[in-house]
């Protein structure tokens, strides 16, 4: 009895296993021996006018042919590791935008707090800014930085869904985003600068006006936060520039989770150019003063540098000659990048996938097998 066995190896994506297909040929070997020559055999003479490879040539046809009949075949599931390196982890992300929301909330909900201890301009004049000094105030240089802060979450949003690891750099934008805003949050109300400007005009303080501050909140929150949209009437949130923490925030996660290609070198920098162009449009429209913006740069940077060093570096998560180990948020970290165990690459896939049934010929595999029994 002869076997020979062919391997198919194919990758099931619904069921994560492989397929192994074992051919199985019942086939009695043929008798090896001298026989005589017959009468009807060709003489010599006659076999060398003959191409030397005609004779092998049938036999191994002749034996591709037999080799094709009378076949068995056996399927063998041989089940994958259910390990994976890049877990999605979709309720974590659910986590870390309930954290983003929650600081978004919290900071609107401090900005309000803030607005009622603004000095009035008349009282307390704006502080000297070198910048200022120099570059007179061009009153459409903030619409300027909100279409360019609104294009760069736009582009943003698009490739983050595109992304095959959507979930992983999901959760981790969100809980940088959350943490720039509580950070925010504290450094505007431990130090309450002045209006950096003669030109802004702040809405009435309301004191003890509990009804109207939460409807300022709803406001604010409901317009994002922005002058275009007509919500942002307060003063205070000067310390640090929240438009200067999004605009290098989604820049820094466009380039670093995109690939180096030249088109992507050429997309990288339009962005880089909407990023610059915006924050230094804030200084322009003297909505900010210099080290607002300098701070929120600072801050946002990095945090961002920190936070992907540790996740890209397996090594330095355990090693106790790691300093940022040592951050306050390092148990958040741990949690949210646990079964993270390589960098995330830079790999594309479709939002929504469809049902592969849908596609999948389920004779696929046995083409093979039904072919040559048709024969």
């Amino acid at each position: 009895m002869a076997a020979s066995q062919l391997l198919d190896e194919q990758d099931d994506i619904d069921s994560g296993d492989f397929h192994v297909m074992v051919m199985v040929e019942d086939r009695t070997c043929p008798q090896i021996g001298r026989t005589h020559p017959s009468p009807d055999t060709p003489s010599s003479g006659q076999v060398a006018d003959k191409p030397n490879d005609s004779k092998p040539t049938r036999l191994a046809r002749g034996f591709r042919k037999a080799l094709r009949k009378n076949q068995d075949y056996i399927r063998i599931t041989i089940p994958k590791s259910s390990v994976s390196r890049l877990p999605s982890e979709w309720w974590k992300t659910g986590i870390a935008f309930i954290w983003a929301g929650f600081n978004l909330i919290l900071t609107t909900v401090m900005i309000t707090i803030i607005h009622e201890r603004v000095p009035d301009k008349s009282v307390s004049p704006p502080l000297p800014d070198k910048f200022f000094d120099y570059v007179p105030r061009m009153e459409w240089a903030f619409s300027v930085t909100e279409v360019n802060g609104m294009i760069l979450v736009a582009l943003w949003f698009i490739q983050w869904l595109f992304l095959k690891h959507r979930a992983i750099v999901g959760r981790r934008f969100f809980f940088l985003q959350g943490m720039l805003y509580l950070y925010r949050m504290v450094t505007m109300y431990i130090t309450t600068l002045p209006v950096p400007s003669m030109h802004m005009d702040c809405a009435p303080k309301l004191y003890g006006d509990s009804h109207g501050k939460i409807k300022r909140v709803l406001q604010l929150v409901s317009g994002g936060g922005l002058s275009i949209t007509g919500s942002h009437l307060m003063c205070g949130d000067f310390l640090y520039s929240g438009h200067t923490v999004m605009l290098t925030l989604t820049f820094l996660f466009i380039q670093e989770y995109s690939p180096r290609s030249l088109f992507w070198r050429c997309y990288h920098v339009i962005c880089w150019l909407l990023s610059a162009v915006g924050v230094v449009c804030i200084l322009i429209a003297h909505e900010h003063y210099s080290v607002d913006v300098v701070v929120a740069y600072f801050i946002t940077s990095r945090l961002f540098y920190w936070y992907h060093t540790m996740a890209n570096n397996q090594a330095l998560r355990g090693s106790p000659h790691n300093y940022l180990n040592r951050t306050w948020w390092n148990l958040v970290f741990n949690f949210l990048e646990k079964n993270v165990k390589t960098t995330v690459p830079c790999t594309f896939s479709w939002p929504v996938s469809l049902p592969s049934a849908c596609f999948k010929n389920p004779c696929k595999s046995y083409s093979k097998v039904q072919s040559t029994r048709d024969e």
